[in-house]
């Protein structure tokens, strides 16, 4: 949407925030107190920007109203950043918890949405914070669901990733049915951020670099894992985003899995050949095509969007896109959003910028664009200034959104 004085009202799909180590020890039961001084002594953040001096930017909310605001954002989608109690990393990265781990780890996970639910209050309709879970127990999963709905974290529900070899059901299996049913009678998004899922590799030089390059597709397994399992059939209300991912791969993925799904489809007609097996049952369990699936589930959290992949959205669906500054990380679009968005945008018919900014989000996370619009006319970016075409990039720029055209793609 544009405000009242001809600027965009941007939100950010993608945000990142959470407490200092310390701050969650109120957010934990009593009885947990003792244990987390002594994890809490003990442990050694491996995070350098969750040690800078700019770190603060994860928990004062002053601070981060006033960096946004100066960026042109009035709103965010807020994921999580530091260290949960009880967790060896950040929790998107984390291993999923052995038996020995899991009631530590649901402490730690309930410990941060308690401490998200009034950091989004002190910004009232301006932070949609997303909810934490683990998928050990699907029952706790989604009653912890429902604690966040009613609790006014209204940026859905985290999807932890499932890794190969990691002793949980893949994300195709119907155990998640539970979850699934209460994330779509409460309209709660799934959203399913990139990093998430990949298996454990290692720190060897060729195991960072394997990691770069299989990150992203170990992430887009889900949307596959639930688009053949049937999820979206089942649970037509269930809503899927996938953010920090790329977007240029999505055109080119549906069509690779709507040719899977015909050719599986036809091959379970002709029981004499060899792929029979394989497409038995699969037309009646997942309904219509990957590719309408997208269209009527699926939505991308676009991520400092690259000017390559602004073509590709009539393809994407405009309706679907979703753009982000992944603040406050170092390879987000902060201080120079405004910048990023020429890059991408310059150029576009007002209304699909508009949409891609903020409107869709809105639609998606329920932000109300009447409390926006105002704080809009006040610090959102001009249709004007977006409209002009970047010439210079900032020289302190670290985004990927500013990669020379060419030498970026995404997967």
């Amino acid at each position: 949407m544009t405000g009242p004085a001809h600027r965009y009202t941007v939100i950010s799909a993608d945000c990142h925030a959470g407490a200092d180590l310390p701050d969650y020890k109120p957010y934990l039961g009593k009885r947990w107190h003792d244990e987390f001084d002594a994890w809490a002594a003990t442990y050694v953040n491996p995070y350098e920007d969750l040690l800078a001096d700019t770190a603060d930017r994860n928990w004062n909310s002053g601070r981060r109203l006033a960096e946004l605001e100066a960026d042109g954002i009035v709103a965010e989608v807020v994921y999580p950043n530091t260290i949960p109690p009880f967790f060896p990393s950040a929790s998107l990265m984390a291993p999923v918890p052995g038996s020995a781990e899991l009631e530590r780890r649901w402490a730690g996970l309930r410990a941060h949405n308690r401490w998200l639910a009034d950091f989004c209050a002190a910004a009232p309709g301006r932070r949609a914070g997303v909810a934490q879970i683990l998928l050990n127990d699907v029952e706790q999963a989604a009653a912890e669901v429902r604690w966040a709905r009613a609790n006014g974290l209204s940026g859905g529900v985290l999807l932890p990733g499932v890794p190969p070899g990691s002793g949980i059901p893949e994300l195709y299996s119907q155990a998640y049915d539970p979850l699934w049913a209460v994330c779509a009678e409460l309209d709660v998004p799934v959203n399913h951020h990139g990093g998430s899922a990949s298996p454990q590799l290692g720190d060897e030089p060729a195991a960072r670099a394997v990691f770069m390059v299989e990150t992203t597709w170990f992430s887009h397994r889900a949307l596959w894992h639930l688009t053949f399992g049937g999820a979206f059939r089942r649970h037509p209300g269930l809503r899927l985003v996938l953010t920090e991912q790329g977007s240029g791969w999505i055109p080119g993925v549906l069509e690779m899995l709507d040719y899977y799904h015909g050719r599986l489809v036809a091959a379970a007609g002709r029981t004499a050949t060899a792929e029979a097996k394989f497409g038995a049952g699969l037309a009646a369990a997942m309904g219509a095509r990957p590719s309408e699936v997208w269209h009527d589930n699926c939505y991308v959290g676009a991520s400092f969007m690259r000017p390559h992949e602004v073509p590709l959205r009539s393809r994407i669906g405009q309706d679907k896109i979703m753009w982000g500054s992944d603040y406050p990380h170092d390879e987000g679009t902060h201080p120079y959003s405004r910048e990023g968005l020429r890059i991408a945008f310059a150029g576009l018919p007002p209304q699909e910028v508009a949409a891609m900014v903020g409107g869709n989000a809105a639609r998606v996370y329920g932000f109300d664009l009447a409390l926006l619009d105002p704080i809009a006319a006040r610090v959102g970016p001009t249709v004007e200034e977006i409209a002009e075409p970047l010439t210079e990039i900032p020289a302190e720029a670290t985004s990927p959104a500013f990669a020379p055209e060419g030498r970026v793609r995404v997967w």
